[in-house]
């Protein structure tokens, strides 16, 4: 279940975990239990520290396509050689399925 902030006219900004078709309804604040609106937050990436943001952008790239180890890459990963089997047949080395061997 996903997580989405409320505010309480008391107590300010909390979070709450719901089911999607309960987030537009009022959540009680855990403080004082009064109803709350949901509200839209912003994400800290301005907050993030430079490679943390780089970090998680090579992640988001990487989870639809693989990832391409160019001049400077920097991701301290060495791409794989091509193996071959006892059977001579070839594979990646890898385990990453879309990385197909010639």
């Amino acid at each position: 279940m996903p997580t989405y902030d409320y505010r309480c006219d008391t107590c300010g900004v909390f979070a709450a975990l719901r089911r999607i078709s309960e987030r537009d309804a009022a959540s009680p604040c855990p403080s004082c239990g009064k109803l709350a609106q949901r509200t839209l937050s912003v994400p800290a990436l301005s907050l993030m520290a430079s490679t943390q943001r780089v970090a998680h952008q090579t992640n988001e790239r990487a989870s639809h396509a693989p990832h391409r180890h160019g001049p400077g890459c920097g991701c301290s990963s060495k791409p794989k050689l091509a193996t071959s089997s006892p059977a001579g047949l070839k594979g990646n080395g890898g385990g990453r399925p879309w990385m197909i061997s010639h």
